[in-house]
């Protein structure tokens, strides 16, 4: 293929991939299957690969992450982003419904659901995405362009026509319920503390340094306004159904999540209707924004200080239900992280039954003064996870007794401990406490980690109450002939795949090792940055703190808790049985350093460039011994730059007197 070819057949799958992306997630209509879809999103991985100069920032290979964010830039907003004032009664709708007509007349007004989610400004200029950036202060915010284009249902570039040449479009980005729920799942099945609400998580999730970790975790987006010269129309609610036709995922008057009103009593006919059901949404939701919809007459009413005078947020109160405290249990996860619940006389709860309800950790316990049988008010934090949040103690019946917090492990009888700084309990006993052990099993099993076909959860556990498994390195001398003897309704066939799905195992790279272990604070991203800095299980395990914190990304806590792992003589047993059962203990010559040429230099890279891909200059460096940083600072030794480096990175290098190289002499500085 010569390049304008490759040319022609990148801008030809873009513009399929983007138009199947629309389909699937924002209009929920796919017409290919996900097999065809990563076929054509690989054919353009590859062309990217092979002709980096017609690579654009806003490819659809950028939906998986490019690279990792040192810090995020702050930029000032075009338009502020004003917060909202708050009503929470009929009255104060019908007050705000007779301000704006007193000073302007009858007018017509767009109501929308109030999405808990994080504010984003999205800047577009001749149709394609240029920045990302949070709300802020109102005044200014982050720019966070490269984990905002991980989300799906943001365009990358518009479709139709006649949006205008330069305007921002600005939403909420949020987790659905259901992508919340699996989140938590997976925390759980981890042994990790969940997530306390969407909300929160979204900001934090936008906040991570690494937008392959942010492409992972599913986030999604509804536009609520558009703001520019030459919109469309002087109607809010219409502008937003052109934003939709260019792509953009925004309310669904068809679904009711917007609607106009020309009085108060079709203002509060809407806020009524999702008062009802707003557990049936797909999203959570904690009230209803209600604007003037002429864009004019915005205009003409203005601001306060502090908020438009042309809208307001009417909020729901949280919904609780008070019901009896039967008990408190105690759950016990992979790292030993131990977790109290309440177990609840069942009660109905913002459309389920609740049954049980975190009390998080000790200080928890401690705030709401729990005892026996206390009657206590229960809410869904984020309306979704069921939190005790206050206690009837109007209600408490005489004589009972307080709820303490264990000094045991409930399920082995070890003390607990609690570091420094943290609110959980732990359980130090990991190699005896079953509960720890089999969650660790789980996770050195599961798909993120050794991918071990055949092993689930309910296997981990059937294998470990038969005593065929006591810890991860039992599993490689597990055998079809000691699967059978089980009975239980094994087949030779299903044995088999367990002992084939170890055996492939043995391929895995040495960073997901690494990772499966379940080293605390050791995730995928930090286990590849450690791999790589160790190139081997033999050299980590002697390394000291001052040297793994001079490991990207590991900080004191992350060192302290890999020497403390490696410290455990059962770890180190364990360690040595996995290395003699052939897994890889080591990094490939070809994924360590190739030399220490750039050793010591902090690089930055920018642009397009001829004879590197964007993830392959980076490699290269680091392979060399270089850190590459994707910031500007006083410590920066040199910037790549390629075709298209902004003006305002070279004008930082100049300021900082950063020295400024093209991959030529990159290159030179790596063969010299």
């Amino acid at each position: 293929m010569d390049r304008r070819q490759a040319e022609q057949r990148i801008a030809e799958l873009s513009r399929e991939l983007e138009r199947h992306n629309h389909l699937y997630y924002v209009l929920a209509a796919p017409v290919i299957t996900d097999q065809e879809f990563d076929r054509m999103l690989k054919e353009l991985e590859d062309l990217e690969k092979a002709f980096p100069e017609f690579a654009s920032p806003n490819s659809p290979t950028q939906r998986v992450g490019g690279d990792i964010t040192k810090g995020f830039p702050t930029v000032p907003h075009r338009y502020p982003m004003l917060s909202l004032g708050n009503t929470y009664s009929r009255e104060e709708v019908e007050e705000f419904v007779a301000r704006v007509e007193k000073a302007i007349g009858p007018t017509r007004y767009s109501m929308e659901l109030k999405y808990d989610g994080v504010a984003i400004s999205l800047t577009y200029k001749d149709g394609e995405l240029v920045r990302g950036v949070t709300r802020g202060d109102g005044e200014k915010g982050e720019d966070i362009t490269a984990n905002v284009r991980t989300i799906r249902s943001i365009p990358l570039r518009l479709q139709g026509e006649g949006w205008p040449k330069d305007f921002e479009a600005r939403g909420e980005v949020i987790f659905t319920k259901k992508q919340f729920e699996k989140l938590n799942a997976q925390r759980e099945k981890e042994g990790e503390e969940l997530y306390a609400n969407p909300r929160n998580t979204a900001a934090g999730t936008l906040k991570q340094q690494d937008p392959k970790e942010v492409a992972k975790r599913g986030l999604d987006s509804f536009m609520y306004s558009l703001q520019g010269e030459g919109l469309p129309t002087r109607s809010h609610f219409e502008n937003l159904e052109h934003a939709h036709a260019w792509g953009f995922k925004t309310p669904d008057p068809k679904k009711r999540y917007i609607d106009r009103a020309t009085d108060a009593a079709g203002i509060m006919a809407f806020i009524d209707h999702w008062g009802q059901h707003r557990n049936e949404l797909e999203m959570i939701i904690d009230g209803v924004v209600v604007k003037v919809d002429d864009l004019d007459v915005q205009d003409e009413l203005g601001l306060t200080a502090k908020s438009p005078r042309w809208a307001m947020a009417y909020k729901y109160a949280p919904e609780q239900a008070v019901t009896k405290l039967l008990g408190v249990t105690f759950q016990v996860g992979r790292t030993g992280a131990v977790t109290p619940v309440a177990e609840l006389d069942p009660v109905q709860l913002a459309g389920t039954t609740v049954k049980r309800a975190s009390l998080f950790n000790a200080d928890q316990l401690d705030r709401l003064d729990l005892h026996q049988g206390d009657m206590v008010r229960v809410e869904k934090a984020g309306e979704i996870i069921p939190q005790v949040v206050g206690v009837e103690i109007a209600k408490r019946e005489p004589g009972a007794q307080r709820v303490s917090f264990l000094h045991d492990c409930p399920e082995c009888g070890t003390p607990l401990i609690r570091l420094e700084g943290e609110a959980q309990h732990y359980c130090p006993n990991e190699h005896g406490c079953p509960p720890q052990i089999t969650r660790r099993i789980e996770h050195f099993v599961s798909r993120r980690a050794m991918d071990i076909d055949g092993l689930g959860a309910e296997t981990v556990q059937e294998f470990h109450a038969a005593q065929l498994i006591g810890d991860v390195a039992d599993l490689y001398d597990l055998s079809v002939d000691r699967i059978l003897a089980l009975g239980k309704g094994w087949k030779e066939k299903s044995a088999e795949k367990v002992i084939s799905g170890l055996e492939k195992s043995k391929q895995v790279p040495f960073d997901r090792v690494l990772f499966a272990l379940g080293i605390r604070h050791v995730g995928e991203t930090v286990a590849k940055k450690i791999a790589r800095g160790a190139m081997s299980m033999e050299r980590l395990m002697s390394m000291t703190k001052e040297e793994l914190v001079g490991i990207e990304e590991v900080g004191e806590v992350i060192a302290e808790s890999i020497i403390d792992f490696f410290a455990v003589p059962g770890n180190q047993r364990i360690v040595e049985r996995l290395r003699q059962q052939g897994l890889r203990m080591e990094m490939e010559a070809s994924e360590g350093p190739a030399s220490d040429k750039l050793k010591g230099l902090s690089i930055v890279v920018s642009g397009v460039f001829r004879t590197f891909s964007r993830d392959g200059i980076k490699e290269a460096i680091e392979r060399n011994g270089g850190k590459v940083s994707g910031s500007i600072s006083s410590k920066t030794s040199y910037v790549v730059a390629g075709e298209g480096m902004g003006p305002a990175k070279r004008a930082k290098a100049e300021e900082l007197k950063v020295p400024v190289i093209d991959e030529d002499e990159l290159t030179r500085m790596i063969e010299g």
